[in-house]
């Protein structure tokens, strides 16, 4: 299996992320729940995501969605978090994600491993 190279896993509430998302960054995360089997503790993945500028507001807006952990990291830059987040997408089968992690708007970024945003011809 797959790991995700992120900071966590931290409980889902606004507390924790004010107290270890210190930094106003790009980022990208994984929201899901913990299972606890003979003392081993599993982040199970179910939806990932980021945020282009500030990974702790955006972290916020999950609260109370139905998710009990959250894992984090920092990027340099909007389209650093953007690949991983589509690396994240391409690692874990059966998320939440409907769809392939979307760009931003006025940016011609493409995912790292697939085709998703190549222009048919």
């Amino acid at each position: 299996m797959p790991t995700t190279g992120l900071r966590g896993p931290y409980k889902l509430d606004n507390n924790t992320i004010d107290k270890v998302v210190t930094k106003k960054s790009a980022g990208a995360y994984a929201l899901g729940h913990t299972r606890k089997e003979k003392e081993v503790t599993t982040f199970i993945v179910e939806y990932v995501g980021r945020a282009d500028k500030d990974v702790n507001d955006r972290l916020k807006k999950w609260v109370g969605k139905g998710y009990s952990h959250f894992k984090f990291e920092y990027y340099g830059s909007p389209k650093a978090a953007f690949e991983k987040e589509c690396n994240l997408y391409h690692d874990w089968k059966n998320l939440d994600n409907k769809q392939h992690p979307d760009r931003s708007k006025d940016k011609d970024w493409q995912c790292p491993r697939c085709d998703a945003f190549k222009e048919k011809k």
